[in-house]
């Protein structure tokens, strides 16, 4: 290959790059020297991956991978993809900071399971994607890396807490990469970064057999991409039943090399939610951009009405409140022990701990009634329309060294995190929610929208996303970092 193709591998599609690979092409060597030279060109601006491995031990395995495709074998849809782990996640030999200077320094001993899984599909761990610490805030910053920088604006935001990884695709440092999403953090980087990435069903991703098996209801993983199908095929990777973790998905999805998203959305009908609920503040121009991609997807056959989720506001925010509270405070609580290491966390992780300890069964009880309410409040939409819409994030990419927004449209912010509540419904309603891509507001910043279907509907999601992502045509536009 020459070294202008070269130079052009981390480009291609995440699907072409396996056909490419699969077919003998282009060696899994030529894709590991373009992805790590990408890294090295933009890296040191954008801080996406951290934890990076030894160039020499992963030409090393590319060439191992290379020597497999010689005798026939082909582990694969991802045989020598170039991977870095969410560093929330575990990969074997290397540290899983979680963005934390309180974290073990030492290598992880495993895999977590989707990790163990993409894998054993042929990928090449390479290092770790940037988080905020504990992945708490969509703002991805921490003490140990540093802050890692919008793909498209530097001197903004990337989101969170897949930040890292958003960044490296829509870069090119990587073809794909795995995320996780409890609070939009497979979306709202996503739609930062106009890239794609998917919150899944509940339980269609296995979580890690070894935490909490049971409560853990919020949090999931999932594929995050630059195109529909690129995620489409990672989450094939991703899924699949695990006997260890017993409330996972039983529905299977087609193999990674059998996903056919063909089609268009003629006659399915989506119902627009705007805001959400009418008092729900968005930044200016996010609304006017949802309803501008409105167009395409009546362009692509789509029958689209604006409706409402019929739950109060107040009842949705108290469930996620101390739902979350339960969750994070207790994952964290050991800290509180000891004084020193409490007083080392980030404010935010402090508020959630202390929060937590004021919780009490009745609660909980009351919580989890209210996240029932909008579940079911879904499921009477679903009755009416095939898939809801709604912006993906309330306000456009912030500045880099602000913490998080303290106001939204002149409403002041009464946590860290309620500029982003507009992803909690669907968080709480377990539902496959999909980012695509709303386009560009003013100073050129990219903005998404969160599509969501019935549960285990996320092929289906899928195949509207692709439709649509294909008509709206907005990934063609590249950060001016590649130019």
């Amino acid at each position: 290959m020459s070294f202008d193709a070269l130079q052009d591998l981390p480009d291609l599609s995440a699907t072409e790059l396996s056909r490419c690979i699969a077919a003998r092409d282009v060696s899994c060597r030529e894709v590991m020297q373009a992805s790590l030279a990408r890294i090295d060109a933009l890296n040191p601006q954008f801080n996406a991956i951290v934890s990076l491995r030894d160039p020499a031990q992963l030409l090393a395995e590319a060439d191992e991978r290379d020597a497999e495709l010689a005798r026939g074998e082909r582990h694969g849809w991802m045989h020598g993809f170039p991977l870095a782990v969410k560093d929330l996640s575990h990969a074997a030999g290397l540290p899983t900071s979680m963005g934390s200077p309180l974290s073990p320094r030492s290598p992880a001993r495993t895999d977590s399971l989707h990790v163990a899984r993409m894998r054993a599909a042929g990928a090449v761990v390479i290092g770790k994607t940037n988080t905020p610490e504990f992945g708490l805030g969509s703002h991805t910053y921490n003490t140990v890396f540093g802050i890692t920088r919008n793909a498209y604006a530097p001197d903004r935001s990337a989101g969170g807490s897949s930040g890292g990884a958003a960044v490296a695709l829509a870069l090119g440092m990587l073809p794909v990469a795995d995320g996780s999403d409890m609070m939009g953090s497979l979306r709202n980087p996503a739609a930062f970064n106009n890239v794609i990435g998917m919150r899944p069903s509940r339980g269609r991703v296995p979580g890690d057999p070894e935490q909490e098996l049971f409560f853990q209801q919020l949090g999931c993983e999932g594929p995050m991409a630059r195109t529909v199908e690129d995620a489409a095929r990672l989450l094939a990777v991703q899924a699949g039943f695990d006997t260890r973790v017993p409330l996972s998905s039983p529905h299977a999805l087609p193999s990674p090399d059998d996903i056919a998203l063909d089609g268009d959305g003629k006659g399915l009908r989506i119902g627009w939610l705007g805001s959400v609920w009418p008092e729900l503040p968005l930044a200016p121009g996010v609304r006017e951009l949802g309803e501008q991609a409105l167009d395409t997807f009546r362009a692509i056959g789509c029958e689209v009405e604006p409706c409402t989720l019929d739950v109060p506001r107040e009842h949705n925010w108290s469930a996620w409140l101390r739902l979350r509270q339960l969750l994070v405070g207790g994952k964290l609580g050991a800290y509180v022990s000891d004084p020193k290491l409490f007083a080392q966390l980030k404010p935010e992780a402090q508020w959630e701990i202390e929060q937590s300890r004021h919780l009490d069964a009745a609660s909980l009880y009351q919580a989890s009634l209210y996240r029932s309410n909008v579940y079911r409040a879904f499921l009477k939409l679903f009755e009416r329309f095939d898939f809801v819409l709604a912006p993906t994030a309330q306000v456009f990419p912030f500045d880099a060294d602000l913490h998080w927004p303290a106001e939204v449209n002149g409403v002041k912010s009464d946590t860290y995190h309620r500029w982003m509540e507009i992803v909690t419904p669907f968080t709480l309603a377990g539902l496959p929610t999909l980012n695509v891509r709303a386009g560009f507001g003013d100073g050129g910043l990219p903005m998404g929208l969160q599509l969501a279907g019935p549960i285990h509907a996320d092929m289906d999601v899928l195949r509207l996303g692709h439709a649509y992502d294909q008509a709206c045509d907005w990934g063609a536009r590249r950060p001016s970092a590649l130019d």
